[in-house]
Order: C-alpha cells, then sequence, then structure tokens
C-alpha cells in the first residue's frame, strides 16, 4: 500500500526514534515502505517520512547505477546496482574520511536540492528484514544515502548540514511546502494546510 509521506514540519520529523522490540513481524510495514518509495521515484526512505516513530529505513540505489547515455560508466555507480537494504534499529558505529559535498533532496522536501558535505566512509550495525544481525562498511554514495536516511530516525534533516545563510534563504520555501505550497507528483500529507 502507498503511504502519505509527510511534509517538513510534521513535528515526527524532528523526534529521535525508538528502537523497534527485536523479533516482531516487519513484512508489512516494509512492503509498504518500498511501495511508496518507489512511487516516489526515492533512494530511500525513513520510518518517520511515513509517521512511524521507530528506527527503521530502508534504500535502493539502484538508480544511480543507470548512466545517461552521454555519461561515462562508473565502478562506484555499478556497485548500487543491487544496493536495496532494509536496516532496522541501526546504529552507526563510526564516520570517517573526508567531508565531500553532493546535492541533496528529500521526498519530505520536495522541490528543494542542496549540496550537503557528508564524511565518505561508515562503519553501521543494524538487523535486516529477517532479523539477522549485520555490521557493515560503506563509502561514497551508498554511506551518504545511509547518513541521510539515518539522519531521519535521529529527528535530522538534511537541511541541518546547511550554513545559516542558506538556511535563512530557504525559509519562506520551507514554509510554503509545510502549508502544502508545492507541486508533488506523489501522496503526500501536510501538517499546515488550513481547513
Amino acid at each position: 500500500m502507498i503511504l502519505p509521506i509527510l511534509s517538513y514540519g510534521a513535528s515526527i520529523l524532528r523526534q529521535e526514534c525508538e528502537d523497534f522490540e527485536e523479533h516482531i513481524p516487519l513484512d508489512k510495514l516494509i512492503e509498504d515502505m518500498f511501495e511508496t518509495m518507489y512511487a516516489a521515484s526515492g533512494v530511500g526512505l525513513a520510518g518517520p517520512q511515513i509517521g512511524v516513530g521507530n528506527r527503521i529505513f530502508i534504500v535502493d540505489g539502484s538508480p544511480f547505477a543507470e548512466p545517461d547515455e552521454n555519461e561515462k560508466i562508473d565502478e562506484e555507480l555499478l556497485e548500487l546496482k543491487d544496493f536495496k537494504k532494509v536496516f532496522i534499529n541501526p546504529i552507526i558505529e563510526n564516520e570517517s574520511g573526508d567531508l565531500w559535498p553532493f546535492s541533496e533532496g528529500c521526498l519530505s522536501i520536495p522541490g528543494i536540492r542542496e549540496e550537503v558535505e557528508r564524511k565518505s566512509n561508515i562503519k553501521i550495525s543494524y538487523f535486516d528484514e529477517n532479523w539477522s544481525f549485520k555490521e557493515e562498511t560503506y563509502k561514497g554514495i551508498a554511506a551518504r544515502i545511509i547518513q541521510h536516511e539515518y539522519d531521519h530516525i535521529e529527528g535530522v534533516l538534511f537541511t541541518d548540514h546547511l550554513n545559516p545563510l542558506k538556511r535563512r534563504l530557504l525559509k519562506r520555501k520551507l514554509e510554503d511546502i509545510s502549508k502544502g505550497k508545492v507541486d508533488v507528483n506523489y501522496k503526500m500529507k501536510f501538517k499546515n494546510i488550513k481547513k
């Protein structure tokens, strides 16, 4: 089932999420999250974005592995072809490497893309969809997708990483998004729409 994605301004997007009780069945939630993410053409989706206050996010980096016809094929991006994962109760254990900028967007903040600097490598522990414990390292775009979604379960948005001047310049656009004054081609729920 395709769920509405909560817009900027929803209070749950600012809350630190709680762990799930281990081994509870999450198959339906995970299926709905993937369906919702694909309907919105996203590469990641976190629980709070659909109103779930627990530590879960999903990713599918395969769109990055499809180069334009004029683009040179990048080996790191090709690795994203099979980068489809579920992260339950994750903890980023370590971030390392140089900070590097990349233009990020967010399904909860449609129409805004900004350069965000993040560390290039991460080590993360989590449970997968079968409640198997994993500890893995990621780099580059894969690490960035994880860091972005992990921020969501910590109550952080990508706009929080921007400098104060840039945030001030985006204030009106962000307010408009919270009021539903934005064109989107996927299902959204806006907190501040006046009835």
